[in-house]
């Protein structure tokens, strides 16, 4: 709005309209009740008191009309000429009422600076000019029929002067309002920018944000805290049956502050989280602010570094011990040709080449992790990559095992290393067998490829329908050096792990309600890594 705009088009300007209407029907009626009740005749010096007793219903009939008809003007001539009229009438009252005496160039004041705050500029002076015209000139035209009435002339002129100040100054005040009005509304605005901003921060932040008010409802939870505790909604609900560990951690803070809260899991697949709370007062009310930190990065960057040093610690005596064990190991198989040994040493020959076998795997796998390369990603198209791959696969099983394979949709592709891809679906593809065998005569493992409807981006489940993994032990298969079989290393799902997430994907484990286990991978969209 400019400063040559009509205050009328805002919701102020509308109000003070409203209340214009009321005072001009009040001013009808204290004029309507003086002709009726007879003090007029008492009050004012009449000139014509039949123009002024029809003047007066005029007036009053006239400015109700206008009240009811003239509710939001949208042009700035309705009020001009709204305005105009009611100084026109006012004057013409003031003429029949017999000049300054009857008081009612007062109310030609008042409409004045009036009309002055719904409009601006000249046009605001054009009303002022008009009002003091017809004040001087019905004063001249009363003193041709009156003698008496030379004497209004200062008066008038006094009149006319108010006319033009009360214009001048309502302008003045108007317009420092207005500017005040336009700088308040600016800094409302910038404040809900700034507010919105804060709210956008607060909602792309990492760290989970949540504020709990003192019976442990959630007044406040940002899209971190929501994704962290597996939620898709917490406003307005009680934490406790939501998250019973996090209660459990926050009881301990109120316990104990200094100590450092436990860490805990929202989800059994879910990150490891590390809670931290802060005291929010609000006069006499006391909030609490949490913050969750996924720790399970940091863990793995530390996981990371040790490997690391463990890698080029056995880099460094991988000769030396790779030396005597191939020597323990060749002197075991010559033993094992011997032909004086009873069965009860070639037994302990053939521990002694398993242990052998299985130390040089633990060898070669952590020289995997110390030396692995960098990954090269290629755009595959995921459903004929699938398909070659089983079918590659499949040529060297045996008759009691097979890999089926189940896509669904087209144009399925992902920007991936094909030699890490093959690493990691041989390994998950060779477990799965592993484990099926264990439940049934003939191991199978399945391979399903389709597009995630929430995230838009390729999966591949690798299933299969062996015993599965027991729920105590789900959050620790993809740590390094785990395992639950004798001979086995604990660094292949560890390093599919770690293949898939140097190239943006993603794998996880998850039961399956049929029985077995489900290995899954979710691949980056084939633009990410472009």
């Amino acid at each position: 709005m400019n400063a040559k705009s009509p205050v009328f088009l805002g919701q102020q300007g509308r109000r003070i309209l409203r209340l214009y209407h009321l005072y001009r029907v009040a001013i009808g009626l204290v004029l309507v009740l003086l002709i009726s009740s007879g003090l007029h005749s008492d009050l004012m010096r009449m000139v014509n008191p039949t123009a002024f007793h029809y003047g007066a219903w005029g007036y009053l009939i006239l400015n109700t009309l206008i009240a009811v008809l003239l509710q939001n003007p949208r042009r700035e001539l309705s009020v001009m000429i709204l305005a105009l009229t009611d100084v026109s009438l006012l004057s013409a009252l003031f003429y029949f009422a017999g000049g300054t005496p009857s008081g009612i160039g007062n109310l030609l004041i008042i409409a004045v600076a009036i009309a002055n705050i719904l409009l601006r500029g000249r046009i605001g002076f054009l009303i002022a000019a008009v009002a003091a015209t017809g004040l001087i000139y019905l004063t001249f035209y009363l003193s041709l029929n009156n003698s008496e009435a030379g004497t209004q002339y200062v008066q008038a002129a006094a009149l006319g002067t108010l006319c033009f100040a009360a214009a001048l100054l309502v302008q003045g005040l108007t317009r420092r309002l207005q500017v005040s009005e336009t700088l308040a509304r600016q800094r409302a605005e910038e404040v809900a920018n700034l507010e919105a901003l804060n709210a956008q921060i607060l909602q792309r932040m990492r760290t989970g944000i949540l504020v709990l008010d003192p019976q442990q409802r959630i007044l406040l939870a940002n899209q971190g805290a929501l994704d962290m505790l597996d939620q898709h909604s917490l406003v307005g609900e009680r934490l406790a049956p939501r998250c019973p560990a996090l209660i459990d951690a926050l009881r301990q803070w109120r316990e104990n502050p200094t100590l450092r809260p436990q860490q805990f899991k929202a989800t059994p697949n879910g990150a490891m989280l590390q809670p931290s709370f802060a005291a929010l007062q609000h006069g006499v009310r006391q909030d609490t602010l949490v913050f969750l930190e996924d720790i399970s990065q940091i863990a793995q960057q530390a996981q990371q570094l040790k490997l690391a040093s463990l890698g080029r610690l056995t880099a460094s005596i991988a000769h030396e011990i790779r030396n005597p064990l191939g020597a323990i190991s060749h002197a075991a198989q010559l033993l094992q040709e011997s032909e004086e040994l009873d069965a009860a040493d070639l037994r302990l020959t053939q521990i002694i080449q398993d242990h052998s076998r299985r130390m040089n795997l633990v060898i070669e796998n952590v020289l995997q992790l110390s030396r692995r390369r960098q990954a090269e990603p290629q755009l595959l198209d995921l459903k004929y990559w699938v398909h070659r791959f089983a079918s590659e696969f499949r040529s060297s099983l045996p008759a009691h095992q097979s890999v089926h394979v189940k896509t669904l949709g087209s144009s399925l592709q992902t920007r991936m290393d094909p030699n890490q891809l093959i690493q990691v679906l041989t390994n998950l593809v060779q477990n799965g067998l592993r484990y099926s065998g264990q439940e049934h005569p003939e191991a199978q493992v399945w391979l399903h490829l389709f597009r995630d409807e929430a995230s838009d981006l390729p999966v591949l489940e690798v299933l299969d329908d062996g015993p599965g993994v027991p729920a105590e032990q789900v959050q620790n298969i993809f740590e390094p050096f785990f395992t639950t079989e004798n001979k086995g290393t604990g660094l292949g799902l560890y390093i599919c792990r770690e293949l898939c997430e140097s190239n943006q994907a993603r794998l996880d484990y998850r039961t399956r309600d049929e029985g077995g286990s489900c290995f899954r991978i979710v691949f980056a969209h084939p633009g990410k890594l472009a």
